[in-house]
């Protein structure tokens, strides 16, 4: 519980900070905040904790693993985009702060057990990527961005609070487990079709939220229009709390009426992987690639959700930790290449122009394509090898779906190593962004290995 704090303050302590116009001191201050809220996340292993004897947030061994995560792709996000920031010494403070602070919501996603308290989190995660997905001003795509987040945001969270309160009037309480007794309790007698309702509007918020289809349509215009820092971030971050609080919710209040929920699922997972791959297909444009790419990933994700097994959460876990490695990476190489067109072109002859970022970018690709050994492929193992016991045929689907996603990361591939009509530039790369890929790279090569020889939750 003392990481929540320590992270908050750290944002708010930066908001003050930035009223010396020293951009360093910003970022200093957050990443020490991050790193020792890790270190305590760290030391509550084993030992749950709750806020102030208040229960709505319990950090279980789960819980904390979930949010050292969500700090690391936090910090690497501030990190990358650290150079950005800088040019504007007034406005970094606010930059910075914001995901600071849409980190708070995220950690309070992963350790909720009621539904005001789920609540709360979802709006202070979203709120402050609603303003950062516009930061970049000069650019009409994303303030368009910003505003389609936004937008289509109110719309989701009014669909989510309809569906918690028709929740609360079937079963009477906000709280995870007092729902899912209260649902066990009258099974015998027969669910009362409120709660059926309730349950199909939280599911279509929570697919919106997580970009799935057929609410997916907001984010290959809202990540192509933010700036890349917050791409990752969004797709990192955001995705790892979001689907973190659909595992809870749905897997600790709902299982009792699993056969209510989980075809919806199986039917939008299949429907999601199909979108997703035959519309990167024919992308010019690498974010929104990118987008088209997480929309996939999402499908197989969801597979997680539906599997009733022990591992899934864990599964989900290292799945959704390696992609989000893979995603800062590429985003971080996007930004270094200064492409305001943002073109998949852009990429081509990188090999030559910077033997460094061509690697790292290839071992992102190759694996969010689920290559081993990296660590992509490990998380589509453990993914698969979990439903295929209880979902063969949806786990063959997704296998199909995996092998039409390797010809899109395959044409990326080609690009980096092209050699005619290619720039003779070199690209400077700042020392931040050597260290956070550095890690991203090792991660992604030994990440797999390490991680498949310990159940960590």
């Amino acid at each position: 519980m003392d990481a929540l704090i320590v992270i908050f303050l750290s944002g708010l302590i930066s908001l003050f900070v930035a009223f010396t116009k020293k951009p360093i001191l910003v970022l200093l201050t957050s990443s020490i905040g991050i790193l020792a809220a890790i270190g305590l996340f760290i030391a509550q292993w084993n030992n749950p904790v709750t806020l102030f004897s208040y229960e709505g947030l319990e950090f279980t061994n789960s819980a904390i693993l979930y949010s050292i995560a969500a700090c690391i792709f936090g910090l690497f996000s501030i990190l990358v985009g650290y150079n950005i920031y800088s040019k504007q010494p007034e406005h970094t403070g606010e930059y910075i702060s914001l995901m600071v602070f849409s980190l708070v919501g995220a950690v309070c996603m992963l350790a909720f057990t009621d539904m005001f308290m789920f609540f709360l989190g979802l709006e202070i995660l979203s709120i402050p990527i609603y303003v950062m997905a516009g930061t970049k001003k000069s650019d009409l795509r994303s303030s368009e961005a910003s505003l389609k987040y936004f937008l289509m945001g109110a719309f989701a969270t009014g669909v989510l609070l309809f569906g918690i309160a028709w929740t609360y009037g079937a079963t009477g309480s906000f709280k995870l487990t007092e729902i899912a007794t209260a649902i066990s309790t009258a099974s015998e007698t027969g669910q009362s079709s409120i709660l059926y309702v309730g349950i199909l509007l939280i599911l279509a918020s929570f697919l919106f939220k997580v970009g799935a289809a057929p609410f997916h349509f907001w984010s290959p215009d809202v990540y192509e229009g933010s700036p890349n820092t917050v791409t990752g971030f969004m797709a990192a971050v955001v995705k790892l709390g979001a689907f973190g609080a659909f595992y809870k919710i749905f897997n600790v209040a709902f299982p009792e009426v699993h056969g209510f929920w989980a075809p919806a699922i199986m039917v939008l997972a299949v429907v999601t992987m199909f979108i997703g791959n035959l519309s990167a297909l024919s992308q010019v444009h690498f974010k929104r690639l990118l987008a088209y790419s997480s929309i996939t990933h999402v499908g197989y994700a969801l597979l997680t959700i539906i599997t009733v097994s022990s591992n899934s959460e864990a599964n989900l876990w290292v799945y959704l930790f390696g992609y989000g490695f893979s995603i800062i990476a590429l985003v971080t190489i996007a930004q270094l290449l200064n492409d305001d067109e943002d073109k998949i072109d852009a990429f081509k002859g990188l090999a030559k122009r910077s033997p460094f970022l061509a690697a790292v970018a290839v071992l992102s690709l190759l694996s969010l394509a689920g290559v081993p050994p990296l660590i992509g492929f490990f998380g589509k193992y453990l993914v698969f090898s979990e439903a295929f016991t209880q979902y063969p045929i949806l786990v063959i689907v997704a296998i199909a779906n995996s092998g039409i996603g390797v010809y899109y990361y395959l044409k990326t591939i080609i690009a980096i190593f092209q050699k005619e009509d290619v720039s003779e530039e070199k690209i400077e790369i700042p020392s931040l962004q050597v260290v956070v890929l550095s890690i991203c790279a090792l991660t992604i090569l030994v990440g797999g290995l390490v991680l498949s020889q310990y159940k960590m939750l």
